[in-house]
């Protein structure tokens, strides 16, 4: 009997089924410091415990996309080991902060599938929830991942697409109890723009740039502890490059984000997310948003602002699309996101 596991290939996934992923981690401050030495993430938020005192909350959380990586990475051996890409995302919720010392896991359920036309490959849709050591959910969210086949010659499963709304809505966002913008701190934050300043429709280029390195790409890959192939090992892409994980460009482009949205404290839903192009070493990713909405919350002093993000490697900022409909080239990552800001 064969010891090792070498992943789950499309034909073996059935809709319905529940996957558990291996391996709790428990997470410290040397997450945060990390996070911080990889990305330019500067949130004082996240930065600061007292900053994050004066805004109700016991201490400063870990970052919300720390969560995310550590969640996501868990679900790699079952669902994205043999994955040719991973393509979008929906139905983000971030339920309850992370702190120092929680132990997060994950499980994901299959609530798609959907067989490509080569025959090659096929689309798997998970449900994966990820879980502190007291049994909360601390996130869940959507994703859909093209995976290899083994058999080619392996039947079809009935196509089953989910259903997916476009957004969340701004009752469906938790907003950590206790947070309070009331006497926030704009001068320690980094910026004055509050969330009065921005109007929907309004575009903002983020301006810097940072060059994608093999190296910290790899340190970020294995920090998450993401074993997708693709990511590690040049003979599983035609090419014999290494492809960025997604979530590193994603961090990336939230980091960037700071030179002009500052304020925008705390992610609080994704609604939708796609990486467009592939992203490789050598790339200067930057970035530009756009307001989609606002909405106010229950909490005192804060507000909730949906944004979308993009990620590009170049290319005129605010261009998204071509003539065709199509991404154009340059576009790495086209994210949609609500966050919390002060009124």
């Amino acid at each position: 009997m064969a010891k090792t596991n070498t992943g789950r290939f499309f034909e073996d996934y059935r809709l319905g089924e529940t996957l558990h992923h291996a391996v709790p981690r428990t997470v410290s401050g040397g997450e945060r410091a990390l996070y911080h030495m990889l990305y330019p993430a500067r949130h004082a938020l996240y930065s600061s415990d007292q900053f994050a005192k004066n805004s109700g909350l016991p201490a400063s959380p870990l970052d919300d996309l720390i969560a995310f990586h550590i969640v996501f990475g868990k679900t790699v051996p079952d669902v994205s080991l043999n994955a040719v890409a991973n393509l979008g995302y929906a139905q983000g919720r971030w339920l309850a902060p992370v702190w120092p010392g929680d132990t997060l896991r994950s499980q994901s359920e299959v609530i798609g599938l959907k067989q490509n036309s080569n025959g090659k490959s096929g689309v798997v849709y998970v449900r994966t929830t990820g879980v502190n050591q007291r049994d909360e959910t601390v996130l869940d969210y959507v994703r859909w991942v093209m995976v290899r086949k083994r058999d080619l010659d392996a039947p079809a499963p009935e196509t089953v697409i989910p259903d997916l709304p476009k957004a969340l809505t701004p009752d469906q966002l938790m907003v950590p109890t206790g947070l309070d913008f009331s006497n926030y701190d704009f001068t320690l934050a980094g910026e004055p723009h509050r969330w009065g300043d921005y109007e929907i429709g309004e575009q903002i280029d983020h301006v810097d740039g940072v060059t994608i390195e093999e190296a910290e790409h790899m340190m970020a890959t294995r920090l998450w502890q993401n074993t997708a192939k693709v990511h590690f090992d040049t003979s599983a892409r035609p090419d014999g490059s290494r492809l960025i994980y997604g979530g590193h460009v994603i961090s990336m482009a939230r980091a960037l984000s700071f030179n002009g949205l500052a304020n925008a404290q705390m992610v609080a839903g994704l609604n939708g997310g796609a990486h467009a192009n592939p992203c490789l070493s050598g790339d200067t990713v930057r970035a530009w948003s756009e307001v989609l909405d606002k909405a106010e919350t229950s909490a005192p002093g804060v507000g909730a602002i949906r944004l979308r993000l993009v990620a590009t490697k170049g290319g005129d900022p605010f261009a998204l699309r071509g003539a065709d409909g199509k991404y154009l080239p340059d576009v790495l990552l086209d994210l949609d996101y609500w966050a919390l800001m002060p009124l």
